[in-house]
């Protein structure tokens, strides 16, 4: 496998940064720095929404505005 072969692999493009980490087994391995940032970042919020009582993008514009302006969409403060 060359440079180029792995570098489509892991998606990477002029000046983004990788991860090096080692497995439990030893094994060293590369990855996409943003990318597996964006996974952990997901499975760190998985559920978040449900518990939050957010089950639609209406939810999730009250709670923006919420924070935002100390209010919901109903222009209530």
């Amino acid at each position: 496998m060359n440079l180029a072969e792995i570098r489509r692999k892991l998606n990477l493009r002029a000046g983004d940064k990788l991860l090096f980490f080692e497995t439990a087994s030893g094994q060293i391995v590369i990855d996409n720095a943003s990318t597996t940032a964006i996974i952990r970042a997901q499975r760190a919020f998985a559920g978040a929404a449900d518990s939050g009582g957010i089950s639609d993008e209406a939810d999730v514009q009250k709670l923006v505005d919420d924070i935002r302006y100390g209010r919901g969409t109903d222009g209530q403060q």
